[in-house]
């Protein structure tokens, strides 16, 4: 062993020639997973750190659609400092007459609120004394972007429902708004409880979440608390959580995004590796007469491999060393940057925790794609690598270094899946991975086979490309896998999040409706619908029904006795809504059973939607019992429906047949397609006749959401993206790989009479056909693998866009020819002379 540390030592005195790219592709690909992991580990952090703001007290309850009883709010009070408030989508209405009304997330709120924080004003005021009651008026606190799209300034009146409140205070930050930032479709707006109460929005079935707040005395356990509430009160239907679920919504995000980007900063470092094997190949090329010599003076393999190991490993600390370094300072660079869209504040530090993570995939990639070069340098014998012409570190690996090689492969996939938060998505990245390994190796085969089929066009520079490509020791394979897996990752991150935009936007159908509204009551529909009617170009109204029910037994069994699945809890968890029909929702399927007759009036039928069915494990014939407005409603299963939520129709889980609901009060919920032209007629009208509507313009709520994606979307691009600068740092590798073989190529060519445009003529066509089947390829792996997400994991229509197929051929020929055509020119620079007084 000391003599192996011996020879290392002395190797490396002569510096770091030949292993640039090495370095630069490990610690690329490691510094992306370090900064990421680290990132998710600062958010991780505030959210422990401020998990009582984020969650606005020591334990939450909140209920949908009604308010707690005074039973149970008395109860809640026992257990410490109390306070409560509501959350609704409103319409804000300012009075002056150049101010537009606006959809605003608003939240009403007691004066005790916040428990824990604090509501930070612009000027440096208190949410008190901005909702505070003044000569009779109450005041109002918005967010800036609530004034610029109102037209408003502070002093400005503007009208909740039935209520004038003042505007006093612009909003900085609200210490429990959390994830609710992303969800909301309008900026915030708070005013005082007692406003909200006077300006008439809660109503029987108003679309709107009470919430409630516990502040508890020290030593007073949150999960005693929790317990006792749920013990207390087990059919309650509200959702309780306690401290360790502050972040529950963020941390849900936040682990999938981390995950989803974190997996394409592995696949960055994946490509690297790639780039690994090459550096290591050329380096070992380089070496021939050293190993030669060294196997000449009677060095034994197990030598040979351990000097050269040592360098490697060596280099490849300082590779990953250089990455942690990079992935630790990211977050600290862009923390600022990235705050605002953030949904908690992030405590960026150094963990050791993510920089061992990414440590450890960059120690496992460099031995998994090192050791097979390595292991064929060491079997190759003395008397060929003597030769001074070009030779090929080829041939079969022995049972044995094929089995090393296989245990390095399942200690990274090992090491992936047992990192990863959803082992399930690791899993199928593994395989994902293999497969790529697999299929970009067997597609340059058939690349090379294809090439000597076609045989010897009369064209010569053809004939020689062509013969380029199939030849003994071509950098087919390796120029394939090397800009493959980069632009395979590019692809499928592009059509991923392409697809999420399709869902958003151009899946909308051209006669989707303009507008939703919420919360009209019955005794206002007549008048509603004739204001509609008077509009010229406002189409047909179509309105529905709405009442709030909550899932008390399914298949006769309550459901505290019943395992539901964690993708279902939303519908078991409080108040959702119900409707009744004589005739099928538009936007929906009859997937199993028959809809009731239009004049059924039999015992009570409801048709369920089939993805939760199957989710609770329901048939046709079975029953589901629904709490509406105290009473337990009993119904069988009549029909199962494949809803299309794209349609834009409106379309609920339970549709009950007529009979029994159609007698209970209930608001209505409505829809209205109309022209371009006639949408701010319906605006105002409905504005200003009925100030308890809520209006969702559809179009603004799709903006909405497609920011949110955006953010995510850039993210994704700028880490999609470094798997491609991998895959450019790769294929230079490859090209100086084969640096050697194409001067000694050009060399002979140039002596049996070539010229230099026919040499280069020739290069450009080999690069060509390498650059078109890589991107062929590429863009196939890359549609699969993307397909499978968008339609296994995500479960959405899936869409096939074009663009990016023809973006990712030109550049993947671009760049292979301009790397190729680069390492030609060398090659055209060597004297023949230099090269044949060595042969």
């Amino acid at each position: 062993m000391s003599l192996a540390f011996r020879l290392a030592r002395r190797e490396m005195r002569s510096g770091l020639g030949g292993f640039r790219l090495f370095i630069a592709c490990l610690a690329l690909g490691v510094g992306a997973i370090a900064a990421i992991l680290s990132f998710s580990r600062a958010i991780e952090e505030g959210l422990r750190a401020d998990a009582r703001e984020i969650l606005g007290g020591d334990v939450a309850i909140s209920l949908l659609y009604r308010e707690a009883t005074p039973e149970q709010i008395a109860f809640m009070r026992e257990q410490g400092e109390f306070v409560r408030w509501l959350d609704s989508r409103a319409m804000a209405r300012p009075t002056k007459p150049d101010g537009r009304p606006t959809l605003v997330q608003l939240k009403a709120v007691e004066p005790a609120y916040p428990l824990y924080g604090k509501v930070e004003m612009a000027d440096g005021g208190t949410l008190a004394n901005a909702l505070g009651k003044r000569d009779g008026i109450w005041g109002a606190a918005l967010e800036e972007s609530a004034l610029r799209r109102m037209n408003m300034a502070p002093g400005d009146m503007l009208k909740v429902g039935d209520t004038a409140v003042e505007v006093r205070g612009i909003i900085a930050h609200e210490p429990d708004r959390g994830l609710n930032a992303f969800a909301s479709l309008g900026p915030r707006l708070m005013i005082p409880l007692d406003a909200a109460l006077e300006a008439g929005l809660v109503q029987p079935g108003s679309l709107l979440t009470w919430e409630y707040r516990l502040r508890l005395p020290p030593g007073r356990s949150d999960k005693a608390v929790v317990a006792a509430l749920k013990a207390r009160f087990p059919d309650a239907g509200w959702r309780v959580r306690g401290l360790d679920d502050a972040g529950g919504g963020i941390r849900f995000w936040l682990d999938r995004l981390t995950q989803f980007i974190g997996l394409i900063g592995l696949a960055s470092l994946l490509v690297g590796g790639v780039g690994v094997g090459n550096a290591v190949s050329s380096f070992l090329a380089a070496r021939l007469r050293t190993i030669a010599t060294l196997k000449c003076l009677g060095a034994p393999e197990r030598l040979v491999f351990t000097t050269y190991f040592i360098q490697l490993s060596a280099l490849a600390a300082l590779g990953v060393g250089i990455g942690l370094v990079i992935g630790a300072a990211l977050p600290f660079v862009a923390q600022s940057a990235i705050a605002d869209v953030l949904p908690v504040r992030a405590r960026v530090a150094l963990y050791a925790g993510p920089l061992a993570t990414a440590a450890g995939f960059g120690l496992l990639v460099s031995l998994l794609f090192a050791l097979m070069p390595l292991m064929r340098a060491r079997s190759v014998s003395a008397a060929t690598l003597m030769r001074g012409a070009v030779v090929q570190q080829g041939g079969r690996l022995a049972w044995r270094d094929a089995l090393i090689i296989a245990a390095a492969a399942m200690a990274l996939a090992a090491f992936t899946i047992f990192t990863a938060d959803s082992r399930r998505i690791a899993a199928y990245f593994v395989l994902g991975s293999v497969g790529a390994f697999i299929a970009f190796p067997l597609l340059a085969r058939l690349l090379m086979l294809g090439a000597a089929w076609i045989g010897k066009p009369k064209f010569a520079a053809l004939r020689l490309a062509l013969a380029n490509l199939h030849r003994p020791g071509a950098p087919t394979p390796i120029v394939m896998l090397s800009l493959g897996l980069g632009l395979t990752v590019l692809v499928a991150t592009a059509l991923i999040e392409g697809n999420l935009r399709e869902q958003l936007t151009r899946r909308i159908p051209s006669d989707a409706p303009a507008f939703f509204f919420v919360d009209i009551q019955s005794s206002q529909m007549p008048a509603f619908e004739k204001a509609i009617a008077a509009i010229p170009g406002a189409g047909p109204l179509d309105k529905v029904p709405s009442l709030r029910g909550r899932i008390v037994k399914i298949g006769g069994k309550p459901v505290g006795e019943i395992a539901v699945p964690s993708d279902a809890r939303w519908a078991v968890e409080g108040d959702r809504g119900v409707t009744y029909s004589a005739t099928p929702p538009e936007g929906s399927r009859i997937v199993a059973g028959e809809w009731w007759p239009a004049d059924y009036r039999g015992p009570q039928l409801i048709s369920f939607d089939e993805n939760l069915a199957n989710q609770f494990g329901l048939g046709l014939g079975d029953s589901i019992t629904v709490n509406v407005l105290g009473r337990d409603i009993e119904a069988k299963i009549a029909s199962l429906r494949r809803i299309e939520w794209t349609t834009l129709a409106i379309n609920f889980v339970f549709v009950y047949s007529p009979g029994t609901l159609d007698k209970a009060p209930h608001t209505f919920l409505a829809t209205v397609k109309s022209t371009p032209e006639a949408e701010d007629a319906i605006f105002k009208a409905v504005t200003d006749q009925f100030p308890n509507v809520t209006v969702v313009r559809i179009r603004d709520a799709i903006e909405t959401a497609a920011g949110v994606l955006g953010n995510i979307g850039l993210a994704s691009r700028v880490i999609g993206f470094l798997s491609i600068l991998a895959g450019v740092l790769v294929l230079a590798g490859a090209m100086l790989a084969t640096q050697r073989r194409r001067v000694h190529e050009a060399v002979v060519m140039k002596v049996l009479g070539a010229t230099r445009a026919r040499i280069a003529g020739t290069f450009a066509w080999e690069f060509a056909f390498l650059g078109l089947a890589t991107a062929v390829a590429a863009l196939g792996v890359g549609t699969l693998a993307a397909y499978l997400v968008v339609r296994r994991l995500m479960n959405l229509e899936w869409t096939f866009l074009p663009t990016v197929a023809v973006a990712v051929a030109v550049g993947a020929m671009a760049l292979t020819l301009a790397f190729g055509l680069a390492g030609t020119l060398a090659a055209l620079r060597q004297r023949p002379l230099a090269l044949l007084r060595n042969e």
